[in-house]
This record gives C-alpha cells, structure tokens and sequence, in this order.
C-alpha cells in the first residue's frame, strides 16, 4: 500500500488565477503547499518500501549477532556471582 501523495502543481495554478490569484500569488501558494506535500514525515510503510532484502537480512543478522554479544555478557556476570553464592 502506497502513502504517496500526488499533487499536480500545473493544475493548482490554473485553479487558483481562475479564482482570481494573480500569477505570482497562485505560484507561491502551490510552492507552499508542494513543499507540505513533499515534507511530510516519512510513514512506517515508507520506509518498508525502500528496504531492501539485503537492508532487512543484514539487520537480521545484526540483531542476531547483538542477542549472541548480550548472552555472553550476562553470562560473565551471572556465573561469578553464582560461584560465589555456591562455593562461598
């Protein structure tokens, strides 16, 4: 599904000189509303459509790699307490 937000600049100044905008008045208020459009923040699915396989496989791997990293982690510091507690 596509958030895209088309907006046609040629038919917004022809609306507005034909509701009495002047050529200069109608270019800036399509200028204005063209840079909202194009502002916008970016949407979940946005970003998905421009993820690539390889962009989620390697942040698969990373975040697998991260999980490893932090197993290891508690596991230096839960077995030298548990020694401690066990032995003494």
């Amino acid at each position: 599904m596509n958030h895209a937000i088309a907006f046609d600049t040629l038919a917004s100044m022809k609306r507005l000189k034909a509701a009495g905008f002047t050529e200069e008045q109608a270019e800036t208020q399509t200028r204005i509303i063209a840079e909202l459009v194009d502002d916008r923040p970016a949407t979940k699915q946005d970003i998905m459509d421009l993820a690539t396989k390889e962009d989620i496989a390697r942040l698969e791997s990373d975040i697998k790699l991260i999980k490893w990293m932090l197993a290891l982690v508690v596991t230096a510091t839960v077995l030298p307490a548990l020694k401690t507690l066990l032995v003494g």
